[in-house]
């Protein structure tokens, strides 16, 4: 090699050497980041993750790119979740199902609690008993004469076994004493189709599925899970206030990113959730739907995903709840 061409190949390797260490300093995202969701499309967490996603891109100045995976109660989601890099590039919208539940229901090759990596709460809301406006079910109690029927046809749809609307349904039956079968569903939206259609006699739906179809008539509430009535449906009373005190059921869902990803890149997703999650025009759609926005720390979030873990798994154990 003369000499011409070693200084070339000199400046070629500073130059390449200069490019990758400015990429290197380059603050997070430098590309679309991956939303993932555990549910089909149209369905309450795939409706908060379209609310928030354009916001959330704007920013971070990147695309924040939805990718539905639905299936499992969303462990299909989370198992893509835990075994993507962990650069923060691929994050999810989990549901307490797929984040607090699934754990003690199916055998699974991870655990959300230890295996994720905690960013923020998203959202927490209620469900509400619903059943199609043509039912003769008409009130609470019709719904519960018609659940302690010996050979009862009375069932309850959810948007997958694990999921809030499942638990919430799982916890009446037993504080009601009902003999109503659950069908889960690989979403919200499949199971208000069925609803709606006829097919299926109630829902323990999130209200983001339900608000439309309470407005147009073409639902019945009977009642919501809160302890405490909801803003949108302030003549819908809760269960606790139609003779069984203390019933409490409440649906939440958060965001999570894979194990070690590294905490600059964390914080920056944190911030980013919490500004968009602050936005008042975000947070007046999602108060529209009945979900209030629930920003919270990294270190907050993973503390509220074990003890909703250790609180439902408990439950589940005593229902006998399985996946099988």
């Amino acid at each position: 090699m003369n000499i011409r061409q070693l200084l070339a190949a000199l400046l070629g390797a500073a130059s390449f050497l200069g490019a990758s260490v400015a990429s290197a300093a380059e603050p997070f995202p430098t590309r679309p980041v991956k939303l993932l969701i555990g549910f089909a499309p149209g369905g309450s967490s795939d409706t908060v993750a379209r609310i928030m996603a354009p916001r959330m891109g704007e920013l971070l100045k990147q695309s924040v790119v939805i990718e539905n995976r639905p299936g499992a109660g969303g462990n299909i989601a989370s198992e893509q979740l835990v075994k993507a890099p962990a650069d923060g590039y691929t994050i999810m919208l989990g549901t307490i199902g797929s984040l607090a539940v699934n754990q003690h229901i199916n055998k699974l090759s991870y655990n959300p609690v230890t295996d994720m990596q905690a960013l923020s709460m998203a959202i927490v809301f209620p469900n509400v008993l619903v059943v199609n406006a043509n039912s003769d079910i008409r009130s609470l109690d019709d719904y519960v004469r018609q659940g302690k029927a010996e050979r009862s046809r009375a069932s309850f749809g959810s948007s997958g076994i694990g999921s809030a609307g499942h638990l919430a349904g799982e916890l009446f039956k037993a504080t009601a004493n009902l003999n109503n079968q659950h069908v889960a569903y690989r979403g919200g939206a499949p199971a208000m189709n069925d609803l709606l259609g006829g097919v299926l006699p109630s829902i323990f739906s999130s209200p983001t599925d339900a608000m439309q179809f309470i407005q147009n008539g073409k639902l019945r509430p009977l009642a919501v899970t809160s302890a405490k009535r909801m803003e949108v449906l302030p003549n819908v009373p809760t269960i606790a206030e139609l003779g069984y005190p203390g019933f409490e059921a409440v649906n939440w869902y958060a965001f999570t990113a894979p194990l070690r990803t590294p905490p600059e890149v964390v914080k920056r997703l944190n911030e980013v959730i919490t500004m968009t999650l602050s936005d008042p025009q975000i947070a007046a759609q999602l108060r529209k739907l009945g979900l209030a926005p629930t920003p919270t720390s990294p270190e907050d979030t993973a503390r509220y995903m074990r003890a909703e873990s250790d609180k439902w798994g408990a439950i589940v154990r005593k229902a006998g709840i399985s996946g099988d």
